[in-house]
């Protein structure tokens, strides 16, 4: 029963994952993660690699090679227990893929380890300028977040480096997308860029907090809660960021609907009776027809 849970998930959100990774970025990924695989394994090009197998077949793993991949796949399951969404999972398999492929190719040959080295940041800095945004309904906030205290607002604090604010993207863009409204927005502030942001809402950008990303309810311009709570060390309690978790604590479909209610009447009081009535204009009289009035009055006494 514990194998089928997990399979039967995986089955579930499997049209997501096919729509995920077909983006270039998770396909360029998969490809760098068997890279070494396919080096190892392709003939004529493992016969010219070293091995330390006792029969001297070069086109299979050796001893030293299985017990690494072995190390990082226990790596792998540590991590993936963690992990919240299939994207997740996803991700932390190429992350540490990428990590022995890095080791593999440098214990196999240093120059082949400096080209994989040199193609992964490669990667890394492309992604970094052209990142993969969803659609979404998102204000990037970058000053104060109590100017406009009629509006109610959920701004999530994140960081690019993250992997967690990186997976948890997409969910926060279909929020957006469902609920936001004139009274209700969303916003997202880059800790990274704006620390005294961050600073005087107690964000940190620590990686050992676990506080990215973060969710804040802003209402009349005042914190009214956030997700993952901190304690008083300042480490964020463990919360799981699913689009289930955060319609139900922050309860958005009461919010959304009080949201649009307030909006709604609000417009109805600002209406155009309301405004006085603009004066006429006199229109200017014309010299020309004083003149013409002037000459049929002298014309009459006549």
């Amino acid at each position: 029963m514990a194998l089928l849970t997990p399979l039967f998930a995986f089955l579930y959100h499997l049209p997501q994952v096919y729509k995920w990774l077909l983006k270039p970025y998770y396909v360029a990924s998969l490809f760098m993660s068997i890279a070494f695989l396919a080096v190892r394994k392709t003939p004529g090009v493992c016969d010219h690699l070293s091995t330390q197998r006792e029969d001297g077949n070069s086109c299979d793993f050796d001893w030293r090679e299985v017990e690494i991949l072995m190390f990082l796949s226990a790596i792998v399951m540590m991590k993936n227990r963690r992990a919240i969404t299939v994207e997740q999972h996803v991700g932390n398999i190429i992350l540490f893929s990428k990590v022995a492929n890095v080791i593999l190719f440098f214990r196999l040959d240093i120059r082949m380890g400096l080209l994989y080295l040199t193609l992964c940041i490669g990667q890394f800095i492309l992604w970094c300028l052209h990142p993969v945004v969803p659609p979404a309904m998102i204000f990037i906030l970058c000053d104060e977040l109590d100017r406009d205290s009629r509006v109610t607002w959920i701004v999530e604090f994140f960081a690019n480096w993250s992997p967690e604010c990186q997976s948890f993207a997409s969910v926060y863009a279909d929020l957006s997308l469902k609920y936001n409204c004139s009274g209700l927005k969303f916003g997202k502030v880059d800790i990274g860029r704006y620390g005294e942001i961050s600073k005087k809402y107690k964000v940190s950008a620590s990686p050992l907090s676990k506080q990215l990303p973060s969710l804040v309810l802003f209402q009349g311009g005042k914190e009214v809660m956030r997700r993952p709570q901190v304690d008083k060390k300042g480490r964020a309690v463990s919360w799981s960021f699913t689009e289930e978790n955060i319609i139900r604590e922050f309860n958005l479909n009461e919010l959304y609907q009080k949201s649009k209610k307030i909006s709604k009447t609000r417009a109805e009081k600002v209406s155009p009776s309301q405004f006085p009535p603009l004066p006429e204009e006199e229109e200017p009289e014309q010299p020309g027809n004083d003149f013409h009035l002037k000459e049929s009055e002298s014309k009459k006494d006549k």
